[in-house]
């Protein structure tokens, strides 16, 4: 079997567990890493075993690398664009965290590029490589709640609420914290907020074959933090295939990861919509397990990937999140971030 080698360009936290998920897949090997902090280069070299040569503290040097085929972009959201169009530029195959861009313009010419190119082009949406949403997927297209109608879903938790030694809340923002830094692309809408705008599409998709990508936003609510971002935004999404989708984000409370799916012979429940850690899927109360095969989300989007390298693919197979769909979601993104309802 061939294997595809891979090289990643940051090496924050998201990085860290997506490097350990090889350990458990066969069609991929990573082979090169690329950072600013030599320390977290000495580092990755040792627990992944890399050779030093490979492992570069400049990330131009890494897509000068001929014997990498794939590069994951795993650095703040803000800097995916350059690296994304500097990979292409390359001819270096690109898997990139989430959000692909931080606004629509960005990915339209990311979109342009790959078209000239033909280079596979994937956003990481992990949970969209699980099993779990296949499942979910499968459920739906059975007809087992009937027509699907509308849905809510969610993504938060408490990241800046500490309470003092008389119990009283109090906000704490780590202003050098990407997430809290409006340059970097901070916020919660587009960290998380991203998450149940991109399902909402796939199962929008599901309705009917009308589907297209006109869409409203309504019902938008936002707090604004001191350094300008947002810590909890609301919307309400209509699709013009009669579909809505209740969304929202925050890091300022614990709004968990559900998903629920209303349709005209009943709801579907997800529990854990993101990380898939419970892998259940309960409908209409019966509950649906999905065994997993592997422990690590990402195992599963590296091997998918890969998989899709070795057909010669330019984009991950279904449910994964295709092009279009990127482009729509970053589309949401940029309307609820910038609505002044």
């Amino acid at each position: 079997m061939s294997v595809i080698n891979w090289g990643i360009i940051g090496l924050g936290k998201i990085a860290n567990k997506f490097a350990t998920a090889f350990n458990q897949i066969k069609n991929s090997k990573l082979i090169s890493v690329a950072s600013k902090n030599k320390e977290k280069l000495l580092e990755y070299q040792k627990k992944f075993n890399l050779d030093k040569n490979f492992c570069y503290d400049n990330y131009d040097d890494i897509l000068a690398n001929k014997n990498i085929d794939i590069i994951y972009i795993a650095l703040p959201h803000s800097f995916h664009y350059e690296w994304i169009i500097k990979s292409l530029n390359h001819n270096k195959n690109v898997l990139t965290e989430k959000p692909a861009t931080i606004n629509l313009d960005e990915i339209k010419k990311i979109n342009h590029k790959i078209n000239e190119h033909k280079i596979f082009f994937a956003e990481g949406f992990m949970y969209r490589f699980h099993p779990q949403t296949n499942k979910l997927v499968e459920i739906i297209k059975q007809n087992e709640i009937g027509e699907i109608q509308k849905m809510s879903s969610f993504f938060g938790k408490n990241i800046i609420k500490k309470r003092n030694l008389f119990g009283f809340q109090k906000i704490k923002i780590n202003k050098n914290n990407r997430l809290f830094k409006k340059d970097l692309g901070g916020g919660s809408i587009l960290d998380l907020g991203c998450y149940p705008s991109s399902l909402s599409i796939l199962i929008a998709s599901l309705k009917s074959k009308n589907f297209s990508n006109k869409i409203k936003l309504n019902k938008i609510k936002k707090i604004i933090g001191p350094t300008k971002v947002d810590l909890e935004a609301f919307a309400n999404i209509q699709f013009d295939n009669e579909f809505n989708s209740s969304i929202g984000s925050s890091f300022t409370n614990d709004l968990g990861k559900i998903t629920k799916i209303t349709g005209s012979k009943g709801e579907i429940l997800v529990p854990d919509s993101w990380h898939c850690e419970d892998s259940k899927i309960v409908v209409n109360g019966k509950e649906y397990f999905i065994e997993n095969k592997y422990n690590n989300i990402f195992s599963y989007e590296i091997e998918s990937v890969a998989n899709s390298l070795l057909n010669n693919e330019i984009e991950p197979k279904f449910p994964a999140i295709k092009r279009s769909e990127t482009e729509l979601n970053m589309s949401i993104l940029n309307k609820w971030e910038n609505s002044n309802e």
